[in-house]
């Protein structure tokens, strides 16, 4: 059974953003300026750019094959055996982001508000919510995607903007850092904060105009990569990169930072937080159901809503196992660096042997598109 072909280029690039957008932006600054001190925000534009070029691999290998996941039709490129490898590859990689999102939402919760609450509680909530928000088709995915994405953009831009009175452009300088080997490695460390991004190849199927997978990626990447570099940009010219270094949650600090015009709030963590846990909901929604959405694919069902509730344990047990925070970041950042083989360099070979062996899916509905090459 073929999924409705009903979600548009808007709600596919909202799709992006709002998945994108999510638990990693409280520790952004401070990933960019242990890489680059002052140069925190033109670290952060290459982790985008780099970042882009994986989800632009996706777009086109969709635009090849408009009517199949990144599960379906790698086995017509390089065959059935090594493409199902690739695939475990693929979901236990995002059972892992799944796990290690739920467990830093529920570090940050338990630091932040809910002190007396034991982490397991918060950590199995989210889950449970995510869980049971997957059991809906691609289209209901695409309307609670698109649901959320205002809310969580308005008041970020609104927290960002309302921080800059505090700025002071010398904390901005020098704009490049002279190790470029910590440049390198700060830029890999921010390109896996986009990699939620993996979610548009279960999107394509499901587009109305799937030609089109490239304009909504650029929207999407422009959008939450231009709020990433503003955040830093936001946060090192308020506090400089030496102060930025000693906050773990750089970013929840500028919103304690920043105030209202005449004092209506003022402190705006409380509301920032409240944006975050949905962004941290949208994201983990997304993951979710890409991992479940590819294990449906990869043993041929129609229908991927008997995995929502049987990988929940699985993913639980994963959350719990990183000893404490710090233990955790090393970890995110780990997997998140060795995760940037399977949504770049894979698809990136996928695409080019597509090219070579001529291979290209059946267009929509096996008839030419208005704009279908």
């Amino acid at each position: 059974m073929e999924a409705p072909r009903q979600i548009t280029v808007i709600q596919t690039a909202a799709i992006l953003v709002s998945t994108i957008i999510g638990v990693g932006v409280l520790p952004l600054p401070l990933f960019a300026v242990r890489a680059a001190d002052s140069a925190a925000p033109l670290v952060t534009l290459f982790g985008m750019v780099l970042a882009f070029v994986g989800l632009g691999l996706i777009a086109l290998l969709g635009m090849r094959f408009p009517t199949k996941s990144i599960i379906q039709y790698s086995e017509d490129i390089i065959g059935k055996w090594p493409a199902r490898i690739g695939s475990l590859f693929i979901i236990a990689f995002f059972a892992m982001l799944t796990s290690l999102t739920a467990r830093e939402f529920g570090e940050v919760v338990v630091t932040s508000v809910l002190k007396t609450t034991p982490v397991e509680v918060t950590v199995i909530v989210m889950l449970l919510l995510a869980a049971i928000s997957t059991r809906n088709n691609i289209t209901t995915f695409a309307y609670i995607h698109n649901f959320y994405f205002p809310a969580l953009l308005g008041p970020c831009l609104l927290i960002v903007a309302l921080s800059l009175k505090n700025a002071e452009a010398i904390n901005l300088q020098p704009i490049w850092a002279n190790d470029s080997k910590t440049i390198v490695a700060g830029m890999f460390t921010i390109a896996a904060l986009f990699q939620g991004s993996f979610i548009l190849t279960a999107v394509i199927p499901a587009m109305r105009r799937p030609e089109k997978a490239m304009k909504a990626s650029i929207w999407g990447i422009l959008i939450a990569g231009g709020l990433y570099v503003t955040i830093v940009v936001a946060t090192v010219s308020v506090f400089g990169a030496e102060e930025s270094k000693r906050l773990l949650w750089p970013t929840l600090e500028l919103a304690k930072a920043t105030s209202l015009p005449a004092n209506i709030l003022e402190r705006l963590d409380a509301a920032f937080l409240a944006v975050w846990v949905t962004a941290v909901f949208t994201t983990l929604f997304s993951s979710y159901f890409l991992t479940i959405h590819s294990l449906s694919k990869l043993f041929r069902l129609n229908d991927h809503k008997m995995f929502s509730m049987f990988l929940l344990p699985v993913v639980f047990v994963m959350a719990m196992l990183p000893l404490n925070i710090l233990h955790m970041y090393e970890i995110i950042q780990n997997v998140g660096r060795i995760g940037l083989f399977i949504t770049i360099v894979y698809p990136g070979a996928l695409l080019l042997i597509s090219l070579v062996r001529k291979k290209r899916g059946d267009r929509v509905g096996n008839k030419p598109m208005d704009h279908a090459g």
